[in-house]
């Protein structure tokens, strides 16, 4: 059976707003128009992994840029990786790389001349006919298979100009490689489906199948260490890392993920180093705040428990971390409502619960009418109605955020702060039953 020749996508990944503040749902894009286009003709899809798609351009993408047969660009939003991975591929292949962007999009004046095919979306950034823009798209791709007219505006413009010779067998290399990644990839999806603490032994057995973690292609190496998260195999999260490619180590997820690790290990210090190192060198950011800020509320918890004068030192730095984190990115509610709960838990009084619980509520209900929530945000508006005391709309909320669950320690971290909640109600004399009841749900899904 001949190879299919393989057709490298080159787009954001989740929701992304563009110019004008519109949200877009990429991953709806890829599955509902992209790949099956590419299907459609005959060719085999290779989307980047999303987890080293930000910030780091690595060897294995370089390759696929280089040694794909064709390629699908989705220029709809200004994401400096896709232009950048579209500038390589305009240097090494003359024609076979297709422009897409949603409509009334505008491209930045360097592209603005370029052909981009057109698709429709909705209201809630997902496309509005999709099996127009999948038969336009597949067409284009049919197009490139029986033209030879450059796309590339370096090959247009400059008349002999080559692109660079790749020997045939780097060729078979590249596409043994795409085989591999992709049945790792698929050893690691059944391994986290075993369930039972299983999980851990298979995930293992995967690992030492890969043998060098350091020469693995980066998404299957990202894979496994974020499967050993869900298994909640925190020293395995911290020996995979020591043993990743130093440029992978470097990456913001890698890092972040790593202190996340050591925290949940009980190296808190260690965690908090990395983070502050993190900040340091690539900013603030609501996701590494939101970690560091679990660091601080991990230590008050402990104060609290052993009666330590220093615990509302912690509580006033984890505070100020998800504050610093909410304010980064006012759409991400992860820190906004760990900030509130804090606040409300260690002052009730304190007027910053009136201000904030609006505004977190706000970011969690905008982002599920555009269709995009998710267990966190769920999860947000029981722990809000906790907060409260509207139990009746903690339990309205509860199944969808069950229902969202995607791994067990999620669900571990809402039972904790609804604890928390629990244990300030039950000293101020107020009833705790129903909320009690909202807990051992989750622990019961945390231990499934």
């Amino acid at each position: 059976m001949p190879c299919r020749a393989i057709c490298f996508v080159i787009m954001p990944f989740g929701r992304k707003p563009d110019a004008s503040g519109r949200e877009i749902d990429f991953n709806i894009v890829y599955k509902d128009i992209i790949e099956p286009a590419i299907r459609d003709v005959g060719f085999d899809p290779v989307r980047a992994d999303e987890e080293v798609n930000a910030g780091i351009i690595h060897k294995a993408m370089f390759e696929r840029l280089a040694l794909s047969e064709y390629a699908v660009a989705d220029l709809t939003i200004f994401n400096p990786n896709v232009y950048y991975e579209l500038g390589v591929r305009h240097a090494v292949r003359p024609q076979t790389t297709v422009l897409l962007s949603a409509e009334a999009s505008r491209l930045p004046f360097d592209v603005g001349n370029l052909r981009a095919l057109p698709y429709a979306l909705d209201r809630r950034g997902r496309p509005r006919d999709a099996p127009a823009a999948r038969a336009a798209l597949a067409q284009r791709l049919d197009h490139c298979k029986r033209s030879d007219e450059p796309d590339s505006p370096l090959f247009q413009l400059f008349n002999g100009f080559k692109r660079p010779e790749v020997d045939h067998s780097k060729t078979d290399i590249f596409r043994q490689e795409i085989a591999y990644s992709r049945e790792f990839k698929t050893k690691l999806r059944q391994a986290r489906g075993k369930g039972r603490g299983d999980d851990i032994a298979a995930l293992d057995a995967v690992r030492a199948e890969l043998n060098d973690i350091g020469a693995v292609e980066a998404g299957v190496a990202i894979d496994l260490f974020l499967s050993y998260r869900g298994a909640k195999a925190w020293d395995k999260m911290i020996d995979l890392y020591h043993e990743m490619d130093p440029v992978l180590q470097n990456t913001v997820l890698a890092r972040e993920q790593y202190a996340f690790a050591l925290n949940r290990a009980g190296q808190g210090e260690a965690a908090e180093t990395v983070l502050r190192k993190v900040i340091e060198d690539r900013g603030p950011s609501s996701e590494t705040y939101g970690l560091l800020g679990r660091v601080y509320k991990d230590r008050w918890e402990s104060a609290r428990r052993a009666g330590d004068i220093a615990a509302p030192v912690w509580a006033e730095q984890a505070i100020d971390a998800y504050l610093k984190g909410f304010e980064a990115d006012w759409r991400d509610a992860y820190p906004g409502v760990n900030a509130v709960t804090l606040i409300a838990l260690t002052d009730p009084e304190d007027p910053r619960v009136a201000r904030l619980a609006p505004v977190v509520r706000y970011a969690v209900e905008r982002k599920i009418e555009r269709g995009s929530g998710d267990y966190w945000d769920y999860a947000t508006l029981v722990e809000l109605a906790a907060i409260a005391g509207k139990f009746d709309e903690a339990e309205k909320c509860l199944p969808r955020a069950v229902a969202n669950l995607r791994e067990p320690w999620e669900a571990e971290t809402t039972a904790r702060n609804l604890a928390l909640i629990r244990d300030a109600r039950r000293e101020a004399g107020k009833d705790v039953v129903r909320l009690e009841a909202i807990i051992a749900a989750l622990e019961a899904r945390a231990a499934a």
